[in-house]
């Protein structure tokens, strides 16, 4: 029964003022009648609210999320690193953590005249095609390359990296850079320049990017304060330099 009404919350989508029982349902792959039932328990924990139509998520999901320990931890000792380069370059700031083949932004701090770009607080974006993403798996574990080469690297757009050797070289090269790009490959007219946080074991727990117009963002120009954020919130968090990361591998 758990497993049922985590997959009747993980249908709610951004944007969403609330869905019908019955494409809830539909979605999540739970019988109708089980979805009703299981929706009235939600209710009573105020893990999703009745409204005119249907359901939209509750406070109490929010309220939860405020006290996961790592991403609470790692947002607030990020907030004045983020605010410095979002200050500093007028661009979009991302703060993204793994999870499994994808990513999960945690912090996002939204330029006006900045494109439209497929993120959104809490939302999930395959590892493979982001600055962060690759970022991530160039300076993670093995095993988290592997979890991405097992869902299979799907394409989002006509520069979105498809084949594993390919990406294999890509991660090599940003391993000896210290620094990820991505040009058009999770959108059509995004550019992206990342960095990886490190923990004090050297492996990347998080990764901070600034993206904006493919046309305008000049990747080169923004990397060192990428990489100078990046740098002083893995110091903060007592993580190990990306540059005695790139000495040791």
């Amino acid at each position: 029964m758990l497993g049922r009404a985590l997959a009747l919350l993980s249908e709610f989508r951004p944007g969403e003022r609330e869905v019908g029982l019955a494409e809830l349902a539909r979605r999540s792959g739970v019988a109708k009648p089980t979805a009703h039932r299981l929706l009235a328990e939600l209710e009573a924990w105020m893990l999703v609210e009745r409204t005119g139509r249907g359901y939209r998520l509750g406070l109490r999901l929010f309220e939860l999320g405020q006290v996961v320990p790592r991403q609470r931890d790692l947002q607030e000792t990020a907030t004045p690193f983020l605010a410095d380069l979002y200050e500093a370059t007028r661009e979009t700031v991302h703060l993204a953590v793994p999870d499994g083949a994808e990513v999960v932004y945690v912090q996002k701090l939204a330029a006006p005249d900045g494109p439209d770009i497929p993120s959104r607080l809490g939302g999930r974006m395959p590892a493979h095609c982001t600055g962060v993403g690759k970022a991530l798996l160039a300076f993670g574990p093995p095993e988290r390359l592997t979890a991405v080469l097992t869902a299979g690297l799907t394409r989002r757009t006509p520069r979105t990296i498809v084949l594993p050797g390919m990406l294999g070289k890509q991660l090599t090269a940003i391993r000896q850079q210290g620094l990820a790009e991505e040009h058009e490959e999770s959108a059509p007219g995004v550019a992206c320049v990342a960095a990886p946080v490190m923990d004090p074991s050297g492996v990347a727990v998080a990764a901070i990017s600034i993206t904006g117009w493919s046309n305008r963002l000049d990747t080169r120009r923004v990397a060192p304060a990428v990489r100078t954020a990046a740098l002083a919130l893995s110091r903060a968090l007592g993580g190990a330099p990306v540059l005695s990361t790139l000495r040791e591998r």
